[in-house]
């Protein structure tokens, strides 16, 4: 049968059209689901508590509730539960901890008992400006410290804020003589005691509420708190002068309960965070605008208001520069060296100063090591800098953290080097690290001064020329002082050492030594960082026999054992090397130590050194960090270690005229003799020797009935 030709294309095109009226169809959007009504949908109730009964902080929880309510299309419901509704501060933080309260708005000096390092936006005069503290809080140092809230249960959001301290007085007060024989009130604080003692003020503790009462009979004559507490408590109505400082901030932190945190969807826990952070700028912008209206209130009673200049702000910092130092045991070394880095980035003058770094363990076991190192460097550099510096510029420290993690020493190296104004960087208490930094140092041509880590590789080793110098132990000579010892007393030592280039290479030389002595070791362990039970090891090491334990550990797992070997029934001697020393031994364990015969490894004492820098040295210690006694000084052999070495830099920058690095390096190499606190370096070092210490400078110690770690004779 024919086919018309026109009708079979008219077909075809009908066809294809059909086809993708179809496909667009299958294609279109759908139309939106209908709303649930609340009826309908699953809403999550969260409480939220906090102590503030008006204000921009009021006003800010107000929004943030709001606006959870809204982004979540009311899926998520924050009832707010302002002005101590819930309980006072403790009681909320304790009710979150657990989990019985969702959220909590709560001032960072409640939270410092738990998380001491809470104290770091209270530093006085520390911050050059309001706008730097933010950058601080809302950048890498901020996320440190919120970072350390999970150890209590709590995941730290964001910082708002009630607005910086402020002085008032009965009198002027425009620099720290002004202080000078007044009676602060102060809250309960050793760093705000020590921020009016620097003023040359007598600090007074007094409770908030009954603070202005205590002005107004002239118990104290002035106090710091923020605007909005002065006029709340009405002590610009007893005190007739203010002091625009804003020296110390009181800040509040956004938490949520870690156990609350976990049964929440991602979208959720984003949500929350990134509302919170997204009303900060708010919180604090009206905080400030608020402030303005406050002011007026204070002018119209009267007041008189003096605004700090800049070369008032600047006496007032001098004054109180120590603090940071002082504290930072308590505040963190990471914390403060990574902001002591940033507002260096910010304010430093290039070329105006010369710096040393420290690449070191600021934040994990090595921490306390890394703090004597620094300020035994610290000690030493202001002694230089109140001579007149070097080469007519002052030295500064300024330290990076590597976390015990070789990859971020050698970056940190990199870092260092890429800073013209770097003259040498001081190493930590770990050897690997150092080892893995030696190809960067000798590429970049960067003096590394070593005052603590005792791997014979950490100075011997392939590179040319040499860039590390030591002022500490070589374990090549640290073995068999330790084998001499261990021989006069035991015939059967084990063994138990770390897994690293410290500890492995300790191992080999121990029983070398062992072997040319005639000393069969009963039994060889090793032991991972981060190992916490180590009952298995000590038993077997029992059953082999062993009279004596030698022990090769880091701070953490060194701790551990002792504690272990403390429970036995019959202890082993313990000899140990110093890695155990890097913390506070005697503080953590002082309720097992005299169960147990301890001998450590050591170099140098700051106790009745004989050597008029070493007592020097100590003295200056308990005046500049407020110990108490020498005793209690952490690590002793990294204060003094560290002290010398940045002596002998300053020798090389001297004798060598300049701060080119291989010129530094070549003066190093040929110091004239120099009286340190360890000993006398006749030289420190030449071309083939860059150990300064040797044998004749190790000691056993142990600790006395009051935790001193005391050499014995030789």
């Amino acid at each position: 049968m024919c086919r018309n030709p026109v009708f079979i294309v008219i077909g075809a095109l009908l066809l294809i059209a059909l086809g993708l009226l179809v496909s667009l169809l299958d294609n279109a959007p759908s139309a939106p689901a209908p709303a649930l009504e609340p009826a309908q949908q699953t809403v999550r109730t969260l409480r939220f508590g906090h102590n503030i009964p008006d204000g921009a902080l009021f006003e800010a929880a107000a929004r943030f509730a709001a606006e959870v309510g809204s982004r979540s299309g009311g899926a998520l419901r924050i009832e707010v539960h302002p002005g101590q509704a819930l309980g006072n501060d403790d009681q909320m933080l304790e009710m979150t901890r657990q989990g019985s309260l969702d959220l909590l708005l709560i001032p960072t000096a409640k939270l410092s008992v738990s998380v001491p390092a809470m104290q770091y936006a209270d530093l006085p005069f520390y911050f050059p400006t309001r706008e730097d503290l933010y950058e601080m809080l809302d950048g890498e140092p901020g996320q440190m410290l919120l970072d350390k809230l999970r150890s209590i249960d709590l995941i730290g959001v964001t910082f708002w804020e009630n607005g910086f301290k402020q002085f008032t007085g009965d009198r002027p007060l425009r620099t720290p003589e002004d202080f000078a024989g007044t009676r602060a009130r102060i809250m309960k604080s050793r760093m705000l005691m020590e921020q009016f003692r620097a003023f040359g003020a007598h600090s007074i503790p007094i409770d908030f509420h009954a603070t202005r009462q205590a002005l107004a009979d002239g118990v104290v004559d002035t106090q710091e708190n923020p605007l909005i507490a002065i006029v709340s408590m009405g002590i610009h109505e007893v005190q007739p002068h203010l002091t625009l400082s804003n020296h110390g901030y009181l800040g509040y932190v956004f938490v949520i309960s870690s156990r609350v945190f976990e049964t929440l969807s991602a979208e959720q826990r984003s949500l929350l965070i990134d509302t919170a952070r997204a009303l900060t700028p708010w919180e604090r912008a009206e905080t400030l605008r608020r402030e303005t209206e406050l002011l007026a209130t204070i002018r119209a009673a009267g007041v008189k208001v003096h605004v700090l200049s800049e070369d008032e702000r600047r006496r007032f910092a001098a004054a109180t520069a120590h603090i940071p130092g002082h504290f930072e045991a308590v505040i963190g070394p990471d914390l403060l060296s990574r902001s002591d880095e940033l507002l260096e980035r910010k304010y430093g003058a290039p070329g105006s100063q010369l710096l040393i770094g420290v690449d070191a363990d600021l934040s994990n076991d090595g921490r306390l090591a890394a703090l004597a190192i620094k300020r035994g460097a610290q000690l030493a550099i202001e002694e230089i800098n109140a001579g007149g510096g070097v080469l007519g510029k002052p030295l500064k420290l300024i330290a990076r953290d590597h976390k015990g993690q070789a990859s971020l020493g050698i970056a940190n190296i990199e870092t260092f080097a890429a800073n013209s104004d770097v003259v040498a960087v001081l190493g930590g208490m770990h050897s690997h690290v150092i080892i893995a930094e030696q190809e960067s140092l000798h590429r970049l041509g960067l003096p590394l001064l070593a005052p603590w880590s005792a791997s014979a590789a950490v100075v011997e080793h392939g590179f040319r020329p040499n860039h590390i110098f030591r002022a500490s132990a070589n374990d090549a000579l640290v073995a068999p002082f330790l084998v001499e010892h261990v021989g006069k007393r035991f015939g059967q030592p084990a063994l138990l050492v770390e897994n690293s280039e410290w500890g492995r290479g300790m191992q080999r030389e121990l029983g070398r030594h062992f072997a040319l002595a005639g000393l069969q070791v009963a039994d060889e362990a090793v032991l991972n960082r981060g190992a916490s039970d180590f009952r298995s090891e000590l038993a077997r090491i029992r059953a082999k026999g062993a009279d004596v334990l030698v022990m090769v550990a880091s701070p953490l797992e060194g701790q551990q054992i002792v504690r272990e070997m403390a429970t036995q029934q019959q202890p082993l001697p313990i000899v140990a090397h110093w890695g155990i020393t890097g913390s506070d031994l005697w503080a953590a364990n002082r309720d097992v130590l005299g169960k147990l015969e301890l001998d450590v490894f050591q170099t140098v004492s700051l106790i009745d050194n004989p050597r008029p820098q070493a007592r020097a040295l100590a003295q200056r210690y308990v005046q500049r960090y407020d110990f108490g006694e020498l005793g209690q000084i952490i690590a002793p052999q990294g204060v003094a270690q560290a002290y010398d070495l940045v002596h002998l830099l300053a020798t090389a920058l001297r004798q060598a005229g300049t701060s080119e690095r291989q010129a530094v390096r070549a003066a190093l190499q040929a110091l004239p003799p120099v009286e340190g606190a360890v000993r006398r370096y006749a030289p420190a070092f030449t071309a083939e020797r860059h150990d300064a210490l040797d044998a004749s400078d190790y000691r056993i110690a142990r600790f006395d009935e009051h935790g001193a770690l005391i050499l014995q004779p030789r």
